[in-house]
């Protein structure tokens, strides 16, 4: 979700399911014990579970989310007048933003976002000066090129959507296949292939996000219903994702009271003929960043379970109609951040890590197959810093998950809510051993976990010398790359004992190698 009216209306997104949440126990910040060979196994999410977004306007260029900048602009009275900041393509051609994709890998890239929906796609080698009617900006074929070899290099499979805007329909209005036809064609032809595609980015605000006036249900169930035919035959191996609607946006007995049309989710999943689709998706964030002047969420209540929560909200909401209209579907959450409109000022900073790890772990343990996190680069919610392509906390976090963290989920045994949370995994790579992420949210007590005595155990506690700080410490060495860019070391350090002290508002992953666990074969 990028254009600002767009974002105002994702005000519901956030309030709209607050009540929704599930309830969680509370857990005191004591210690838990664990027996990694018996934790049962309870799901099983995608390989590329963990993927990250690219903007469609970062791929062409253009004006995007421009980020905080100084200290000054982390008041909330800072919502500028100047939301956004022109850019050129990224460039995706960067050694160091290849080798610290590649360390993300195997993900999905998803290309897609707003301007997907408005963006003309050059036939052949053209280089128009500005887009056709109907159409707000222009994908080269050089453009397009840079992402197939991104992907490639970088163990990425490419997820899209396709435009929809006014330059795509014929005179009644109806959609056309032509410009979808020749991204998928163009994909083949440069030797790559669209593993998952959405048929539009974010329904639920159509007419905002590029379709025609008057744009409803019924018209997206007549579109959608050419574009699976076509897609099926022109790219039978492309997984249909759909309706991809803002999670929470609107609610089982109808939209939320705003100032702008919105396209219920039920009817949207309906109007695609869910039993077609090979995953549910949908979108989510927790607020509206500062720009937007919309519900504010304080820094001082990133660690609360009434935050972090708010992602069970999201998925409580989406899983009811999944069970209603695409029973056994998988759910695929295809885009989220902390706030839309670019992020709070605190995304860039180890605070919203405990929101991204914490997130990833929920979602894992109930169901979602995959979770696509805006964005890979650009604004405050990148996972790297845009000039520099440095790391930010968030990158360090998800290198850490991809590490350690494997595709089969497990029960850790013990109840999360404020304070201690507690998440388990096989060990990836590794047949018997177990992956926790054990995470302290108070900020003031002390937790722990303790294992049978004999268990060699390993440590890699992120933390950080203040929470809004964009340093992160590992076991209490600063986290950089060396002088050719390689990551440091970051298997952790070996328990001494039996149990492990999770400080106030740390991060731990915990690996156990030799665990004996008989799900994780």
């Amino acid at each position: 979700m990028c254009t600002r009216r767009a974002a105002h209306l994702a005000v519901g997104l956030a309030i709209a399911l607050l009540g929704a949440a599930p309830s969680l126990p509370r857990a005191r910040a004591e210690t838990a014990t664990i027996s990694p060979a018996s934790l049962p196994m309870i799901g099983e999410v995608d390989e590329r579970y963990q993927s990250y977004n690219v903007e469609m306007l970062s791929v062409t260029g253009g004006a995007f989310w421009k980020p905080y900048d100084s200290k000054a602009d982390r008041s909330p009275a800072a919502a500028k007048p100047e939301l956004y900041q022109d850019r050129p393509p990224l460039d995706l051609e960067n050694a160091r933003l290849r080798k610290l994709a590649a360390a993300l890998g195997p993900a999905y890239v998803r290309i897609s976002g707003t301007w997907a929906n408005t963006t003309y796609v050059a036939e052949a080698e053209e280089r128009p000066l500005a887009p056709p009617p109907g159409f707000s900006g222009v994908l080269t074929r050089v453009h397009w090129r840079s992402v197939v070899d991104f992907a490639r290099a970088v163990d990425a499979e490419i997820v899209t959507s396709f435009a929809i805007s006014e330059g795509t329909r014929d005179s009644a209005g109806v959609w056309t296949t032509g410009q979808a036809s020749r991204l998928i064609d163009a994909t083949r032809t440069m030797g790559g292939r669209i593993a998952a595609a959405e048929f539009m980015n974010e329904p639920t605000l159509a007419v905002m996000n590029g379709a025609p006036a008057g744009y409803a249900a019924a018209h997206y169930g007549r579109d959608f219903a050419i574009f699976h035919a076509f897609a099926r035959q022109a790219a039978p191996d492309m997984l249909i994702l759909g309706p991809g609607v803002l999670g929470g946006s609107v609610g089982p007995q109808g939209a939320v009271d705003v100032d702008a049309p919105l396209l219920r989710a039920r009817d949207l999943l309906l109007a695609t003929r869910p039993a077609t689709l090979d995953a549910v998706s949908y979108h989510f964030y927790g607020a509206l960043s500062q720009r937007c002047s919309g519900s504010q969420t304080r820094a001082e209540e990133a660690l609360s379970e009434q935050w972090l929560g708010r992602t069970d909200g999201a998925l409580a909401f989406t899983r009811l109609l999944r069970d209603e209209l695409a029973s056994g579907k998988p759910i695929w959450l295809t885009e989220t951040a902390d706030a839309a409109c670019g992020g709070n000022p605190w995304a860039p900073t180890f605070l919203d890590s405990f929101r991204y790890l914490d997130q990833l772990g929920r979602l894992a343990r109930q169901g979602v197959k995959v979770v696509i996190h805006n964005t890979l680069v650009w604004s405050d919610y990148g996972l790297l810093d845009e000039g520099s392509f440095r790391p930010r906390p968030n990158y360090w976090a998800a290198v850490l998950w991809r590490r350690f963290m494997g595709s089969t989920v497990l029960e850790a045994g013990v109840a999360t809510g404020e304070g201690l949370r507690l998440y388990a995994h096989c060990l990836r790579g590794t047949s018997g051993g177990v992956a926790l992420l054990a995470i302290n949210t108070s900020r003031t007590r002390s937790g722990g976990v303790r294992f049978p005595t004999g268990l060699k155990v390993r440590r890699a506690t992120m933390s950080a010398p203040a929470l809004e700080a964009s340093q992160v410490l590992l076991n209490g060495h600063a986290l950089a790359l060396d002088a050719r860019d390689d990551l440091p070391d970051l298997d952790g350090e070996p328990l001494d004992g039996d149990a492990i002290e999770l400080a106030p508002a740390t991060i731990t992953f915990i690996t156990i190698p030799k665990a004996g666990n008989r799900s994780c074969r």
